[in-house]
């Protein structure tokens, strides 16, 4: 009976909570798809072989992706 009569007052704030928690848990899912990094890691390399980076941008790029995904995966072993 009481969450009829607050529903008006806290129905809205408790349905953006909820939105908010559901937008943060998409956007937690997608900065830890390994699959989108893998798939950024090819990119770099046909990128790389196609002559479009030198050697030097390659190696930063590749260092920085590398390094995602170590963190994706500590992130992912603790669970």
């Amino acid at each position: 009976m009481l969450n009829v009569l607050t529903l008006p007052i806290l129905g809205a704030p408790r349905v953006i909570h909820w939105v908010a928690e559901k937008i943060a848990e998409e956007v937690e899912r997608q900065e830890l798809d390994e699959g989108k990094l893998q798939g950024q890691l090819l990119d770099l390399q046909m990128r790389y072989e196609l002559g479009d980076l030198d050697d030097e941008r390659y190696a930063d790029e590749e260092k920085a992706l590398l390094d995602r995904l170590s963190v994706i995966r500590k992130v992912k072993e603790r669970g």
